[in-house]
């Protein structure tokens, strides 16, 4: 079975690296005709981060994984994922809105908590009518990294557990502190009346 599961994954990784050759041969044609092709790119990034996601899913189900923990600012990884999610929404005429109130630094995996933060906002920006919001905070020693939009919300819940989602709560369990583990919670509850994606970590 494992072996399996390395000739598939080495399958996926293969089929990544095309996908990155195909972005570049696509900004090469921009560059020499001077054509905007963004929305091309931005899906093969998309279809990209995808298979990424699949190989993280598959590496976690493979081994144990251990979260690479350590102090980072809050305040950077949201302007990252907002610098990183801009534009795109922007061309959906989706305004993404960051409310960071935490200033201090907080131990955590920035890699896999950025790409979890990117992730969401991309799928919330699939849904949003106008607005997706990405917000910080803290509340009885738990931070609270929230991302909600303005669409019609989960059509159930729990909703249909994919890959993303599998991986997003495993990851989120791999930071534990002082008998505290990471969490991840979805609901119909945002402050903008749709769906809302909550990891919370200690």
């Amino acid at each position: 079975m494992h072996k399996l599961l390395d000739i598939l994954a080495s399958g996926v990784h293969d089929a990544k690296n095309q996908l990155f050759i195909a972005e570049s041969l696509i900004a090469a044609s921009e560059a020499a005709h001077g054509i905007e092709m963004a929305e091309a790119r931005y899906a093969i990034e998309s279809a990209a981060t995808r298979l990424s996601r699949t190989l993280t899913a598959y590496h976690l189900l493979r081994q144990d994984a251990v979260a690479a923990i350590t102090p980072a600012i809050v305040g950077d990884i949201c302007a990252e994922v907002m610098l990183a999610q801009h534009k795109h929404l922007a061309v959906r005429k989706v305004t993404l809105d960051v409310d960071c109130a935490v200033f201090d630094e907080w131990p955590l995996d920035r890699d896999l908590i950025t790409d979890m933060l990117n992730n969401a906002v991309q799928n919330a920006g699939r849904y949003a009518r106008q607005t997706v919001r990405l917000s910080a905070t803290t509340n009885d020693g738990w931070l609270c990294l929230r991302v909600e939009d303005d669409g019609p919300g989960f059509a159930s819940l729990p909703p249909t557990q994919g890959t993303g989602l599998m991986v997003a709560e495993r990851l989120a369990r791999l930071h534990h502190r002082r008998e505290r583990q990471g969490s991840l919670h979805l609901s119909n509850n945002g402050a903008l009346g749709g769906a809302c994606f909550e990891l919370r970590l200690p």
